[in-house]
């Protein structure tokens, strides 16, 4: 059995080091992704208004889409500023999310569980945004911005548990 393990290894050698290194690599993304999510869920109006007011780099489509988003949520704030406490908890759930990556990201072996969890999440994603989109009347084109998320950081969290499993192995 050892005399297998070394051919698999001579043909495809792993360094646990290097493995370690590019998962947490990865996870880092995930964290630092999860964490600016969360960060800039507070000031919607805010980012939305400095969008607006520099969206000469953006197609004409996205130009209009965020002129809106930011109308109604500049009326919504005004009138029922208690709305936007839902926004609040979305932040604070992708920080808490984040703070979650940091067990993988100090022992990935050990909370392989959290990046199968995230991979579960993220490709949830396309699910509530092809679902959810529509009914919400929200364009295609931004609908797909919010997949990229679950996209990029699935790619992450691929590659993080690729090398996760050869750690397991080795």
């Amino acid at each position: 059995m050892s005399q297998v393990k070394e051919s698999c290894q001579s043909i495809n050698p792993v360094n646990p080091g290097s493995s370690l290194k590019l998962a947490r690599i990865c996870i880092a993304i995930v964290i630092g992704g999860l964490a600016l999510s969360g960060i800039t869920a507070f000031p919607l109006e805010t980012e939305l208004h400095w969008l607006s007011a520099h969206d000469v780099l953006l197609p004409n489509a996205m130009q209009l889409w965020l002129s809106k988003v930011y109308d109604t949520l500049h009326v919504v704030n005004q009138q029922y500023p208690y709305l936007s406490y839902g926004t609040d908890w979305l932040a604070f759930a992708h920080l808490m999310l984040a703070i979650l990556f940091i067990g993988p990201y100090i022992d990935p072996v050990k909370n392989i569980w959290v990046l199968q969890f995230g991979l579960i999440a993220y490709a949830a994603i396309f699910a509530l945004a092809f679902v959810a989109g529509p009914i919400r009347q929200i364009p295609l084109f931004w609908t797909l911005v919010d997949c990229s998320f679950g996209v990029f950081a699935g790619a992450a969290l691929l590659v993080a548990l690729r090398n996760v499993k050869q750690m397991e192995l080795s």
